[in-house]
């Protein structure tokens, strides 16, 4: 008879949709360890389900275009038009059809780690991925609403593959040649805008951490360069950087 850490083992190593037959094995065993572990990935199984009914809830706009005659279908996001510093940057990406990658949320959603986790798989599977910015300066010029339009625009033109429709968090991108769906709070319910979402904001997030290693009394790799308490006392005690958005920070600084 197998100890309950060889069980727990075996079970740990198993792929999720394994897990009812194998449990099933067990179902005969009635130490109470034994028990423990069949409660135990008994609750894995059911999350791992449900997480599989919420990828294909968030994929439905795109299965939607998919059921058209379409084949690729990207999705748009953007992360940092609000802080006060450093550039907006946008991610387009098209994922394979049918391609539920576990856990891909609203970045706002996800710990760092497992962003950066997602990121990785992301750029592993996705048929085609575009990373645009517009900096401070830019920013500072047009204003923030046009630099991410401007950001946006360049990302869907940079991919590797014309997408027959763009899903994007709840804008339309002018001058795009693609019809577009603008969908409101789309980084949680498109897949494809989750995972531009999560690139965008690791791509953004790892900046900002090289701009701390600059300017460090501003605290940029904590605060990514939004409005925190910290970073405004810095910026009233250091002045602006190259990064800062003047256009941001009036209220604040005079320069």
């Amino acid at each position: 008879m197998e100890s309950i850490g060889e069980l727990r083992k075996w079970l740990r190593d198993l792929p999720c949709e394994e897990l009812p037959s194998a449990l099933e094995k067990i179902s005969g065993d009635t130490r109470a360890g034994v028990c423990r572990l069949r409660e135990q990935f008994e609750k894995k199984y059911n999350a791992y389900i449900n997480e599989i009914k919420r990828l294909h809830e968030i994929s439905r706009y795109e299965n939607a275009c998919y059921d058209n005659g379409m084949s690729y279908v990207a999705g748009v996001d953007e992360v940092g038009r609000g802080p006060l510093a450093g550039p907006v940057v946008t991610a387009a990406v098209i994922l394979p059809k049918d391609c539920l990658i576990m856990g891909i949320n609203d970045s706002k959603k996800l710990s760092p780690a497992k962003r950066e986790a997602l990121y990785d798989v992301i750029m592993d599977k996705a048929v085609s991925v575009s990373l645009a910015m517009e900096d401070n300066e830019v920013i500072d010029s047009i204003n923030i609403l046009q630099a991410t339009y401007r950001a946006m625009k360049k990302s869907v033109e940079g991919l590797s593959i014309k997408p027959d429709m763009v899903l994007v968090d709840a804008v339309t991108i002018p001058g795009v040649d693609v019809p577009q769906t603008p969908i409101i709070k789309g980084d949680a319910k498109s897949i494809s805008i989750g995972a531009a979402s999560i690139v965008a904001k690791v791509t953004r997030d790892r900046m900002m951490k090289e701009f701390s290693k600059v300017y460090p009394q501003y605290d940029f790799d904590s605060n990514m360069g939004y409005g925190t308490a910290k970073h405004i006392a810095a910026i009233k005690e250091y002045g602006l950087c190259k990064i800062h958005r003047r256009s941001f920070t009036g209220g604040i600084v005079n320069e």
